[in-house]
């Protein structure tokens, strides 16, 4: 391939294009894969993770992990798992969430407000930005490791 992609931009119209998007990298996923979603509450971040849990083959219904903090989910090839961690005022409250299951490297793990776990999170393959554009979503891809690089070339050979 030779060429590299250091990140992509997506116009998102409304929330259909949102889940569109979250579908779009849902079906490009070849394993594993942990992504920091960034955005003002309300930018699409929990809709994005709905609809790509849901085209992993999750079945169950999707909650928002925002009480929970996490959520685990059985998709049809891998684990998956769900944070909302707005809520947390310390990374060190997430130790008690036993939190060892977000380290298998088969495992989808979507992370919404991760700067509130620094230090407790696997690192980042792939941060999505959600940010208001007009009526719609402004959203910027940026890969973090050679699995989030070769995600992002996939995506931009489909864009």
């Amino acid at each position: 391939m030779g060429s590299n992609v250091t990140e992509l931009h997506w116009e998102l119209a409304d929330e259909d294009a949102t889940r569109a998007a979250g579908i779009r990298l849902a079906g490009m996923l070849d394993g594993g894969l942990v992504v920091y979603l960034h955005g003002e509450l309300g930018a699409g971040k929990t809709s994005f993770a709905r609809a790509l849990l849901t085209a992993l083959g999750v079945g169950e219904r999707i909650k928002s992990p925002t009480y929970s903090l996490v959520e685990g989910y059985q998709g049809r090839h891998r684990p998956a798992w769900h944070l909302d961690l707005y809520r947390i005022a310390d990374p060190g409250e997430l130790e008690w969430l036993g939190l060892d299951a977000l380290s298998d490297p088969d495992a989808v793990v979507l992370v919404e407000w991760p700067e509130r776990g620094r230090g407790a999170l696997p690192a980042a393959d792939l941060e999505l930005q959600l940010s208001y554009s007009g009526l719609g979503r402004h959203a910027r891809l940026i890969p973090h490791s050679g699995r989030g690089e070769r995600l992002l070339q996939r995506l931009a050979l489909i864009a």
